[in-house]
């Protein structure tokens, strides 16, 4: 499957699944407001280690104005247990809502992911913003980091 996300254009849908029973929120849900999605894995370092840390914090500092919600995908196909989902959100202090990618790895495909993490940020009308793979402080995420800011301006 070839990425259907672009830069400049509307967000396709998500598919995604609950994890812990709470509704999966769609697009439209965010419809006014921008947000940023974060894909990642529990298998992945660099998730676990600086990722879910930066995302925590841009719910700390504008969570109000900038939702973040995560999906969990798992282009490896092993498959976690719930408990392990509950154990990560307490261990690392997960503060946004993730949801499970649909078979692994549908959405991951669809916004053409390259690999974990990978950050998609969307403007208040839905339209992609920026897309950027990796969690490294002075490249991914400061790249991010000035993005969010202007996205933020409009």
């Amino acid at each position: 499957m070839l990425s259907e996300a672009t830069i400049g254009k509307p967000l396709p849908e998500w598919q995604l699944e609950t994890i812990f029973g709470d509704e999966v929120p769609s697009l439209a849900d965010f419809r006014g407001k921008p947000f940023l999605i974060l894909i990642f894995s529990l298998g992945c370092p660099g998730c676990l280690g600086r990722a879910i840390p930066y995302a925590n914090r841009i719910v700390y500092e504008k969570g109000d104005e900038l939702p973040v919600i995560g999906i969990h995908t798992n282009y490896q196909a092993f498959k976690y247990k719930v408990s392990d989902f509950e154990k990560a959100r307490e261990e690392f202090y997960i503060r946004f809502p993730f949801f499970s990618d649909y078979n692994y790895d549908t959405t991951f495909l669809k916004y053409g992911a390259g690999g974990t993490p990978h950050w998609l940020l969307v403007d208040k009308n839905s339209i992609l913003d920026y897309s950027i793979f990796g969690s490294e402080p002075n490249n991914a995420l400061l790249r991010l980091e000035y993005m969010i800011g202007e996205t933020l301006l409009k």
